[in-house]
C-alpha cells in the first residue's frame, strides 16, 4: 500500500513536532525550506532547499510528488504557500483571499471594522509625513504589517521617535509598511482554535508575559489562563467571530487579545496557524489532552479532526534571557522535579535578546493548578 505523502512548509525547530508527529504514524514526509543547517532538514523522509517563500516552485514539486496535504505550524509566511498550494491542488486549506488578510495586520484590522471586531485603531505608513493630520492618542505601538515573534516593535509615548520606529518596522517586515496602532492597556491572553468546514473549536486560552516595553517579547505563557468563566466565554465568542470575519475556514489558528481591567476585549491580531513558542505543540496538549498537532495533520489530509477535551494539568512555558531563569530552573528541580517537561538551554551570552528568536530556551512545567505555577513565571509588565 502506497503511503501518505505530507508537504511541510518549514524546516526549523517550530515544524520539528509536525514532522515527527507524521512520522509516529506512517506518514511519508517532504519538507521544503532554505537549506540552512535546521533540525527539520534530517529529520524529514524527503528535504528539497527550496525557500518557503516560492510557492510556485513547491507547487510544481508538489505536484510532481503527488502530495496527499500540506500544512505548517507556528508561520505566517509558510502559510502563504501552504494555502497557495492547497488552493491550486485542490487539498484542504483556506483561500487566497484569507490569508491575504491574515497575514497582514493592517488588512486584518480593516477586515475587523468591517465586521464589527473590537480592535485598536491604527494606520498603516511608510513614513511619518503620512500621519500628518491625523490625531493619535498616545502611547502608541509601532510594529511591521507582516512580521511575529516581536520583531520590529517600538512602544512610543509622545512623537519622539515616531519616525525612527516607522523607520525599524519597515526594516523588519517584507512589505516595507509600519502599523501604527493605539496602545491598548490589559493583560494579554492568546487564543487556540481548530476550524473545519467554518466551524470553529475552542482548544484554550493561554496567558502571556511580556518584557514590556520597548519590545514585548515573550517571557512566558500559562496554560489555562486564570480567568473568570464569563470572561472566557465572551473572549471566545469575539474571537469565533471574528475568524469567521477573515475566512478561516480549516486548521489551526492563534488569536492574541487584551482585556482591560473593566472586562474590555481587544483584538491585537489573529494567524492562521498553530501558535509557536510550544503553545500548540505541547502546552494545548498538557492541559486539555487534545494534540493540536495530530489534529492539524488530519485536517490537511481531509479528515474531520477528533476533539476530545478532558480536564488535564496546569502547563507554562518560561523562557532563558538571563541566568536569572536558570535560578528559577534550578528551584523548580529542587522543589518539584516532577513538574518538569521538558527544558532546552542554550549557552546565555551577553548578547541583547532583540526578539524571540534570540532567547536562550525554554523549560516546560506541568502541575495540578495555574496558581502552582505562578511562582515559578515571570512578572506581569506593561
Amino acid at each position: 500500500m502506497e503511503k501518505i505523502k505530507l508537504a511541510i512548509i518549514g524546516a526549523s525547530y517550530l515544524q520539528l513536532p509536525l514532522i515527527q508527529c507524521a512520522k509516529r504514524r506512517g506518514i511519508e514526509t517532504h519538507v521544503f525550506a532554505w537549506k540552512c543547517g535546521d533540525v527539520g532538514e534530517k529529520e524529514a523522509d524527503f528535504f528539497y532547499p527550496i525557500s518557503t517563500v516560492e510557492k510556485d516552485i513547491i507547487l510544481e514539486k508538489c505536484q510532481a510528488i503527488g502530495v496527499d496535504g500540506i500544512c505548517s505550524i507556528a508561520s505566517d509566511l509558510a502559510m502563504i504557500t501552504v494555502n497557495y498550494v492547497a488552493e491550486q491542488m485542490g487539498l484542504i486549506g483556506n483561500s487566497m483571499a484569507c490569508t491575504e488578510v491574515s497575514t497582514n495586520k493592517n488588512k486584518m484590522r480593516e477586515c475587523f471594522e468591517a465586521h464589527g471586531d473590537p480592535s485598536p485603531r491604527s494606520l498603516c505608513v511608510q513614513s511619518v509625513e503620512e500621519l500628518e493630520g491625523v490625531s493619535l492618542e498616545y502611547p502608541v505601538i509601532v510594529k511591521p504589517v507582516d512580521r511575529s515573534g516581536s520583531r520590529g516593535i517600538t512602544k512610543l509615548t509622545d512623537g519622539n521617535g515616531l519616525e525612527e520606529a516607522i523607520f525599524r518596522a519597515m526594516d523588519q517586515g517584507f512589505e516595507k509598511c509600519a502599523l501604527v496602532e493605539e496602545f491598548v492597556a490589559g493583560e494579554e491572553y492568546s487564543v487556540e482554535f481548530l476550524s473545519w468546514q467554518g466551524e470553529h473549536h475552542f482548544l484554550a486560552m493561554t496567558r502571556k508575559f511580556t518584557t514590556g516595553a520597548p519590545g514585548y517579547i515573550e517571557t512566558a505563557h500559562l496554560e489555562p489562563a486564570v480567568l473568570d468563566a464569563a470572561t472566557e466565554q465572551r473572549a471566545v465568542a469575539i474571537v469565533s467571530h471574528a475568524l469567521s470575519s477573515l475566512g478561516i475556514q480549516y486548521g489551526a489558528s492563534h488569536s492574541e487579545l487584551k482585556i482591560s481591567e473593566d472586562g474590555q476585549i481587544k483584538l491585537i491580531e489573529i494567524g492562521g496557524r498553530m501558535g509557536g513558542d510550544c503553545i500548540g505543540s505541547d502546552l494545548v496538549r498538557l492541559s486539555t489532552g487534545v494534540d493540536f498537532v495530530n489534529a492539524v495533520i488530519d485536517t490537511a489530509l481531509g479528515v474531520p479532526p477528533t476533539i476530545k477535551k478532558h480536564p488535564g494539568f496546569a502547563a507554562a512555558i518560561r523562557f532563558v534571557f538571563s541566568q536569572r531563569d536558570l535560578e528559577i530552573l534550578h528551584a523548580v528541580k529542587m522543589a518539584h522535579p516532577d513538574w518538569i517537561v521538558k527544558e532546552a538551554i542554550h549557552e546565555i551570552t551577553d548578547a541583547v535578546v532583540t526578539d524571540s528568536s534570540k532567547r536562550f530556551g525554554h523549560f516546560i512545567l506541568r502541575a495540578e493548578k495555574p496558581e502552582d505555577l505562578m511562582p515559578y513565571l515571570p512578572e506581569r509588565r506593561a
